[in-house]
């Protein structure tokens, strides 16, 4: 298992009443891809900004890449790219001269990877306009193209998607799985969970500031998703009608396929090689997986009964 990127110890930060992050603890391996899911208000954004150095902790220890954000927030700033959710720009200066100015930032110089970052993400033909005139989803897609001008380590995204259509959301996520596949460590926030769907390597779960729930999604399905039915279908129907009889089959609808509930998976084994002997020519044995949606919001009926208001 590969050293955490980034670690949250017993983390808080206050904004005046509000509690906004208490007692965090949050660990994210190198080269994940790690999905932020919650509510408004349950500390997604400040859990990021908070990684960053642009927000201190009231008390707890942060670390990325084994650097602390109060001492070495201009170390970790420039291995890191960040798009949040409402990116400001000069609005009279064009595109590309707000491309060109974050180059110098980050002293990149002639060697900027301007024209190809625009490209990625569909902007490259209205760089020389000016950002005042930009649509919505075209500030995203320039703030994306931002974040990778430098080819940060770590990617820290808060609703990367808000405003996009569908093929430049699509090039967000592409980016995503580039990046990770090259060993970037990707933080983000999102709402749309079917777009985390496929490419989380972990998922936490975030409420009331807390991290309630953290890992893999098949590790999560596997301790909160309690669905026993499976799929089951063959070259010849009729010798599963007996599905009904068998112990440990609870119901079976027959709608072409056949949906069977069981009392336990551990049963399956039994019942496919039954159906084996018996010549059926199985062409689908399929449990039931949850979508990362269902899985939030079991993961979220199952830790407001272990907490109760």
């Amino acid at each position: 298992m590969p050293e955490p990127a980034i670690t949250f110890s017993r983390v808080g930060r206050r904004f005046g009443t509000i509690q906004a992050v208490q007692d965090l603890d949050l660990s994210i391996h190198a080269g994940a891809v790690a999905v932020l899911l919650g509510p408004n208000g349950a500390g997604k954004t400040t859990t990021v900004r908070l990684a960053t150095g642009a927000l201190q902790a009231d008390q707890g220890t942060i670390k990325i890449l084994g650097m602390d954000p109060r001492v070495d927030g201009n170390a970790i700033r420039r291995i890191s790219g960040v798009v949040p959710p409402k990116a400001a720009f000069y609005d009279r200066l064009s595109g590309r001269e707000n491309l060109r100015f974050a180059a110098e930032l980050w002293e990149l110089g002639d060697a900027a990877p301007i024209d190809e970052a625009a490209d990625r993400f569909g902007i490259g033909h209205a760089l020389e306009q000016e950002v005042g005139g930009y649509s919505t989803g075209m500030r995203t897609r320039l703030a994306l193209a931002r974040a990778i001008l430098h080819d940060p380590t770590i990617l820290l995204l808060d609703e990367p998607t808000a405003g996009l259509d569908p093929e430049s959301a699509r090039a967000v996520l592409d980016l995503i799985r580039d990046m990770a596949g090259q060993g970037r460590t990707i933080v983000m926030c999102t709402h749309l969970l079917h777009e985390a769907e496929g490419i989380a390597d972990q998922v936490v779960l975030m409420n009331e500031g807390h991290a309630w729930v953290a890992g893999h999604p098949d590790r999560l399905a596997e301790q909160y998703w309690r669905d026993n039915r499976v799929y089951f279908d063959a070259q010849d129907r009729a010798v599963l009608q007996e599905l009904s009889d068998l112990a440990g089959v609870e119901s079976a609808v027959f709608n072409g396929f056949v949906t069977v509930e069981l009392d336990s998976l551990d049963r399956l084994p039994d019942i496919v090689a039954h159906l084996v002997a018996q010549g059926a020519r199985l062409t689908r044995v399929e449990p039931v997986q949850p979508t990362l949606e269902q899985l939030y919001f079991e993961m979220q009926r199952h830790r407001r009964r272990e907490v109760p208001a």
